[in-house]
Formats: C-alpha cells, sequence, structure tokens
C-alpha cells in the first residue's frame, strides 16, 4: 500500500512569494499598471515609415476644427479615436494624415476623403460626413502645407506624394489602424472626393485597383495640365485686353441666349440644358449691330466667348484639351476661368512644368506649352489611363458625376474620358456593369448652380458594391431658401433624362432615363 506524503510549508516559506509579489507591484509607478485605453494605445503602433504622432479618445461633441470650418455642424459628432500620424515613404516625404474610428456603432467600413486643387490640409468636413455614417475615415494634406504649390519647386519626391503617393501610403496605413483598433479591417473600403478629390479616385483606380472596393469621384481634375493650360491660356488674351472682357451684365445676357436656344432640346422648357454637348449657340448671334449696347457683345466680346467655349487640339497627341460647356456662363469672371483655376494653372507652369518662380501667364504659348505639361507629368497628376480593366476585374465599382454648369473643371473632360474607357475596354457592356458617370444639368462645380445639386452618391455606391444594385437613377434635388422646389433623376451617361408628358416637371417621378 503506497504511503502519501504530506509537505507542510513553513509560514515564512509560504508567505514569501506572496510578499514579494506585493513589494513588486508597490515598487511599479501607477500609471505603468494600469493598462491605456484602446485608442491611446495606438500612439504606440509600429508601422513601416509611419510614426504615430496623436491617438486620443474625442468625447460627443468636443471636436474643434482648425479655422475657416463651421464648428457648429461638428459639434454632433459621436465620440471616436482620432489617430494622427506622419508618412515617409521617400526622403523627401513628409505626408501627415488623420484616422477617425467611431468609438460605438462603427458599420465595419472605411471611408477615405479627398482634397480641393492643390491644397495641403486635412479635409476635415469629409471626414465629420463619413465618420457620421458610422465610417472609420481618414483624410491626409497630400505631403505638404497650406494652398499653392511653390512647396514643388526642387522637390520631385514631393510632386509624386501630390500626385498619388500620398493617398495609396495613407489607405494602406488607415487600414493597419483600422485593424489594430477594431481587431479586424474594414468589410467595404471606398474613396470619396470631388475636384482635385475626384482626381485622386481616378488615380487610385488606375494605379491600385486593390486599395478601393468603390469610388466616387465628382468633378474629377483627371485632365490636370489642361485645365492649368486653358485657365491661363484664356487668361493671357483677357489680362491686356479689358474691352474683351465680359462683365457680369454681359456673362447673363450670353447665359439666358444660350439657354433660350437649347433648353427645349430634351422636351422641357425649364431653364435647364440636359445636354449641353449637343447644344448649338454661336456667341456671335449676340454681336452688336447697333440698337441697345447693354443688349449685345461686341466682336471683341464675342471672340472671349467662343474662346472659352473652345477645346484646342494637342499638337502632338491630337487630343482635345476641353474647354467650358455652353450653359457654364455665370460662373465665368472677368479673366474667363474662376480665380481657382488660373492660380491652380498659374502655379502648375511655373513651378512644376518651367520650374521658373518668375514665369508669367505672358509667357504662354500654348502650342508648345501643352506639349511640355503634358509630357513633363509622366503620369504623376494627371488620371488619363483608360484602362481600368484591373479595377473592375476585382469588382471595383467606379461612380463619377459631373456638373454641367462646372466653371472651373470643363465636365466634357468626364464625357472625353468616359468615352476613351468603353473604347479601350470594348465598348458599353464591358463598361457599364463596372462604371458609371452622371451627368447634373445645371450644376457648378462640385454643387451649387441653377440645377438640382444634391444627391446621395454614398449611398448608390453602398448599394453597388454590397448588393449588386447598379444605380440606374440618382435622384438628386434643388432647395431655394432651404425649401426643395425641384427634383430631377441623374441617369447613367449617355442616356438622359426625359420627362413623361404628364405631371410637374419639377418631380423626379415625371421623367425617365433614356438614351438620347
Amino acid at each position: 500500500m503506497a504511503t502519501t506524503r504530506t509537505m507542510t510549508r513553513s509560514p515564512a516559506s509560504h508567505w514569501l512569494p506572496c510578499t514579494l509579489a506585493v513589494l513588486v507591484w508597490a515598487a511599479v509607478p501607477s500609471s505603468q499598471t494600469e493598462r491605456p485605453p484602446a485608442c491611446e494605445r495606438l500612439a504606440s503602433l509600429l508601422v513601416p515609415s509611419a510614426a504615430m504622432t496623436l491617438a486620443q479618445t474625442v468625447p460627443a461633441g468636443t471636436f474643434t476644427p482648425p479655422p475657416g470650418e463651421d464648428g457648429a455642424s461638428f459639434r454632433t459628432l459621436p465620440t471616436f479615436c482620432r489617430v494622427a500620424a506622419t508618412l515617409t515613404p521617400s526622403s523627401d516625404s513628409d505626408i501627415k494624415i488623420e484616422v477617425w474610428m467611431p468609438a460605438t456603432g462603427w458599420n465595419g467600413k472605411f471611408q477615405a476623403v479627398g482634397n480641393g486643387a492643390f491644397n495641403g490640409t486635412i479635409n476635415y468636413s469629409g471626414m465629420r460626413a463619413a465618420l457620421a455614417r458610422g465610417y472609420a475615415t481618414s483624410s491626409t494634406d497630400t505631403g505638404h502645407s497650406g494652398g499653392g504649390a511653390s512647396w514643388a519647386l526642387g522637390h520631385p519626391e514631393k510632386i509624386v506624394d501630390f500626385g498619388w503617393r500620398a493617398v495609396h501610403e495613407m489607405t494602406t496605413v488607415a487600414k493597419r489602424i483600422i485593424a489594430s483598433h477594431y481587431e479586424r479591417g474594414p468589410a467595404y473600403s471606398y474613396w470619396n472626393g470631388c475636384s482635385a478629390g475626384g482626381r485622386q479616385g481616378m488615380k487610385a483606380a488606375q494605379r491600385f485597383p486593390d486599395d478601393f472596393n468603390g469610388i466616387i469621384a465628382g468633378a474629377p481634375g483627371l485632365d490636370w495640365t489642361a485645365r492649368a493650360t486653358q485657365a491661363v491660356r484664356v487668361a493671357k488674351a483677357l489680362e491686356s485686353n479689358e474691352s474683351a472682357r465680359l462683365q457680369p451684365s454681359h456673362r447673363r445676357l450670353l447665359h439666358a441666349a444660350v439657354v433660350d436656344a437649347c433648353d427645349a432640346l430634351d422636351g422641357v422648357k425649364d431653364g435647364l440644358i440636359e445636354s449641353p454637348e449637343h447644344c448649338v449657340f454661336d456667341p456671335g448671334r449676340l454681336e452688336c449691330r447697333g440698337g441697345d449696347p447693354a443688349a449685345c457683345l461686341t466682336k471683341a466680346q464675342v471672340d472671349t466667348a467662343t474662346l472659352i467655349y473652345s477645346s484646342p487640339v494637342n499638337p502632338r497627341t491630337g487630343r482635345a484639351i476641353t474647354g467650358l460647356a455652353r450653359g457654364s456662363e455665370l460662373g465665368w469672371t472677368d479673366l474667363g476661368w474662376t480665380a481657382s483655376a488660373r492660380a491652380t494653372g498659374l502655379d502648375q507652369f511655373r513651378f512644376i512644368v518651367f520650374g521658373d518662380p518668375r514665369w508669367t501667364i505672358r509667357q504662354f504659348e500654348f502650342e508648345t506649352d501643352i506639349v511640355r505639361a503634358e509630357e513633363s507629368d509622366r503620369d504623376t497628376i494627371n488620371a488619363l489611363d483608360p484602362n481600368l480593366k484591373p479595377f473592375f476585374d476585382r469588382g471595383g465599382k467606379l461612380l463619377q458625376y459631373h456638373g454641367w454648369s462646372d466653371p472651373q473643371i470643363s465636365p466634357l473632360n468626364s464625357t472625353q474620358y468616359y468615352a476613351r474607357v468603353r473604347e479601350t475596354l470594348g465598348g458599353a457592356p464591358a463598361v457599364e456593369d463596372s462604371y458609371r458617370l452622371f451627368m447634373a444639368p445645371g450644376m457648378g462645380h462640385c454643387g451649387g448652380g441653377e440645377g438640382p445639386n444634391s444627391f446621395d452618391m454614398v449611398a448608390a455606391l453602398e448599394q453597388w458594391v454590397e448588393h449588386g444594385r447598379a444605380a440606374d437613377r440618382v435622384i438628386a434635388s434643388r432647395a431655394t431658401r432651404g425649401v426643395v422646389d425641384m427634383t430631377r433623376p441623374l441617369c447613367p451617361y449617355p442616356r438622359v433624362a426625359a420627362y413623361t408628358g404628364t405631371g410637374s416637371t419639377n418631380e423626379a417621378a415625371n421623367f425617365v432615363c433614356k438614351a438620347r
């Protein structure tokens, strides 16, 4: 029979480990024993070529945006985790990003938001809108601070950062941060941007087809060098010829005449031109031939209108450099295109094309400078590659929209690019299941204008990507003094909204999308 031995510890040996444990615990500062909150722990996250500079929980309604933002609109935000980082993918990179993640109610998805012009700022308003919908979201300053492009002089790597690298690196790092915070990555990743942000989205689709499941590209500055060329081309003609300028009264006169000539082409007289590319209007019809000079244009002013509409051809490539569409006249300025377009164009040539801060618009020569501008870009800023097959093949969806009355980025850039994608990939059947373009009659740059200009592309993209329901129409509305007074379907280009013949022409239900 086995004998069981019982070992008895002395009192000292029994309490010694516990005593030591207590002493060790007491010797450790309390700040090291309390684990930081989940959000704050992200400050120590290690990501190659990235340094976390901020990780803090922002209580509901307490975020204060930088000056210039509408602070009141941020007070409705829920509690979120705010992370900031600096990315250095090259030796000359200094890319700032922010990532915001809902503390509760995360929808499981990621939405990155874009920028405008050369702006080197975080898009807080875009992040606010995404966070309010339950998204984890991010934005970048594209690798520099402030507006303009003086930062580009002598810094080719920063031009690459602005052109495409900052968005790609931000997206990669943001997904790592999100996965670390929630212990799972986003189920779907989306891009949402307009203007320069639209260009960024197009660039992502062309160069990094795996970055996003769906992309919203509004009024994209995809033909960046062409827009710069047109803006300075027109400005050169008007800077030294004040008599050729179209003053506000002349622009209103011209616009009224264009609308009168082309409004009814869609069968409805509603003050909107449904398809400006089919509008044939010669501004020479307004040339003064006696009578009231306030009701006509001089020959020089007629030439200015013709210049702004015109689309000269790049002599090297044979591609049209698109002018503004008929119907955009109310957004023109005394020097033609918008002040933003001129400033961006001047900086493009001054700091990027010629590398000469003393270069002036008077030095511009279209025949040679458009060639130099496009050849110097080397697929860095322009987003003109029509081969979207890699993006489509992995299931990516692209929703592009553009206002027909945009006075800043020609809407014909969008229709021209869409046509080139269809031609490259084999026609409409190869494209429409993955890429749809919506043209908004009467809408200006990213919104505004006389036509319906408010619509929810995010919801349309979610339905397409997540449920396979492609948008056959997107309902847009227009509000006057806060009251919606018109709704209209935006149709996948080249289809247009056609009136059924019954009911109010201000109600979308009375229109169908059909081929022109």
